[in-house]
């Protein structure tokens, strides 16, 4: 499904849908956990739902209670397998899921006996040579399954020694820590994890406070390069509400702020246990026009400031995203509309999502007239807001429409969608494959259209 996006002003309330990454781990715990558990507002997306269904493998039942329309509900019961837990017993096909993939195969691995991790394209190019290092530390037999690869399909023979001490660097992703921390559970030893360079911290923290809520105790140092998690006696069921999608949230920000439009977000999670609230502050210290209401949970954001980085020496905007990597996406698009450069820094891991996404988006912000710089981990983008302090039109800002992939990419595709909202009047961006939206945010475009995107689906281009 191809996309067309083009200048409209929004307007209105939106709601997104819940975190995918609350949804996930709270599917895993529940399935682990003793009796049925209830999960409110979770994220029925494909990610999420991969992660039902595997859950099946290793002794759970997810209910979903499908509505009429044979759609997902909005409460979901788990059947914990329990004291039945069992080794998967088919190959895990995590489908595009990374999340599914990094926090199931470390808890795999205390069975004894072999599983196998695939999944599609995109997860047969992300990297597990990392986790099978962590597990054979531990004493599992772990390896790709194709000679010489670094990526899936990942087989793993356990099980790992209970009470062990991993050493990691943790650059390639918070995941598999996370899946570390969730395999404790199943041990009657603490486990110990030494990280050199600990990268995405807030979802360690987010794991951290999933567990305790089981009855885990889970120490973590200041500098997250030491966490120790000693397993409950028993994990009991629970019940639980996903708070909104801070991830999500980004999108409908940003395609606020550069549209012009007046939108009020519903359902904001303020726990402070999603990395990606701090966008909030980065945009704001452009000038952007944000109230965050705690107390209603809810954020008003009117798009009617010019966008800069004056105030910042050289005029330069030094962001570090090592703590919240997937707002890139959304980040990139805002600074395309900035008078000034944002320079995204300690962002390595981005090579390694479902794209390159540093790679990609520079090639694809480049059809759209942008001007960015591309390092290692780094990039750099030299934007001009669309308009002059003196609120006459920018003769320098060069941003047209055009035809770009989405690489199959859900947040890619929903900041270039988000892209074209601010485009001058006429000019037209048109997304190829946007339907790849629904790995997060499941009806992006129609939930969208109710505040003015008008996005449109458009002929196949070539």
């Amino acid at each position: 499904m191809n996309i067309c996006s083009s200048k409209q002003r929004l307007s209105g309330s939106i709601t997104v849908p819940g975190s995918k990454s609350h949804t996930i781990r709270a599917l895993i715990l529940a399935s682990l956990a003793e009796g049925v558990s209830k999960i409110h507002n979770p994220l029925p997306s494909a990610d999420c739902l991969s992660t039902a269904s595997a859950m099946s493998l290793i002794g759970a039942e997810v209910e979903l209670n499908l509505t009429t329309e044979g759609e997902p509900g909005s409460d979901w019961l788990v059947k914990g397998a329990g004291k039945n837990i069992h080794l998967p017993d088919d190959v895990v096909n995590v489908g595009n899921s990374g999340s599914l993939l990094y926090f199931l195969s470390p808890i795999a691995s205390t069975f004894k006996g072999c599983s196998v991790f695939t999944g599609d394209e995109s997860i047969r190019k992300r990297p597990v040579a990392h986790v099978a290092d962590v597990l054979c530390q531990m004493g599992a037999n772990a390896f790709t399954a194709i000679p010489g690869s670094k990526n899936c399909p990942l087989i793993i023979q356990g099980p790992v020694k209970s009470g062990c001490t991993v050493n990691t660097d943790g650059t390639a992703s918070s995941q598999y820590i996370s899946g570390l921390m969730m395999a404790a559970l199943r041990m009657d030893k603490p486990i110990e994890i030494n990280l050199s360079d600990p990268k995405e911290t807030p979802y360690l923290v987010m794991t951290q406070k999933w567990l305790e809520k089981i009855g885990a105790k889970v120490e973590i140092s200041s500098d997250f390069k030491h966490i120790k998690v000693q397993a409950p006696s028993k994990i009991e069921s629970f019940e639980c509400t996903v708070p909104s999608d801070w991830e999500a949230v980004a999108f409908p920000l940003v395609a606020a702020l550069i549209s012009g439009g007046n939108v009020c977000i519903e359902n904001i999670d303020g726990s402070g246990t999603q990395g990606d609230d701090a966008i909030v502050e980065v945009l704001k210290s452009l000038g952007a026009d944000i109230n965050w209401d705690k107390e209603k949970n809810q954020i008003t954001v009117t798009g009617k400031n010019r966008l800069t980085t004056e105030k910042f020496e050289d005029g330069v905007l030094h962001v570090n995203l090592s703590g919240y990597p997937d707002a890139i996406c959304a980040l990139a698009v805002a600074a395309c509309f900035t008078e000034g450069t944002v320079s995204i820094e300690d962002i390595a891991v981005c090579r390694r999502k479902e794209t390159d996404r540093i790679k990609v988006l520079k090639c694809e912000l480049e059809k759209l007239g942008a001007v960015v710089e591309e390092g290692e981990d780094f990039m750099v983008i030299h934007g001009h807001s669309p308009y002059l302090a003196d609120g006459k039109p920018n003769p320098a800002f060069a941003l047209h429409g055009g035809e770009v992939e989405s690489y199959n990419d859900h947040r890619v595709a929903m900041s270039l969608a988000c892209l074209g909202l601010g485009l001058p009047e006429g000019m037209t961006v048109t997304v190829k494959n946007a339907e790849c939206c629904a790995v997060s945010f499941p009806r992006f475009f129609e939930v969208m259209n109710t505040i003015g995107a008008d996005f449109s689906k458009c002929k196949d281009v070539l």
